[in-house]
């Protein structure tokens, strides 16, 4: 998974910089974080990143045709998994 901020792996800026660590770095020190603290520390920082993310998303301008577009996608896409899973259109 990329994001615009982050380089492609085999780009010539691909995590060359000392500063920041490789993802997969940043993802290990997470696990063995949450592995070490209780719930209780560690949850309220998941879900301020989470919030911190749904946040930042609802403030991108999205027109009416564009939000309609996505939810049909998203719509599709959950049935097609659903179906893909044997489960139908009710889940069950």
């Amino acid at each position: 998974m990329s994001d615009s901020r982050t380089p492609e792996e085999d780009s010539a800026e691909a995590d060359d910089d000392p500063e920041r660590p490789p993802r997969y770095e940043q993802v290990i020190r997470w696990a063995e974080y949450i592995k070490e603290q209780p719930p209780e520390v560690w949850g309220p920082q998941q879900n301020a990143v989470v919030n911190g993310q749904i946040e930042s998303a609802q403030a991108v301008d999205v027109s009416v045709d564009d939000k309609k577009r996505i939810r049909e996608f998203a719509q599709e896409t959950l049935r097609a998994e659903r179906e893909s899973d044997g489960n139908g259109e009710d889940g069950e």
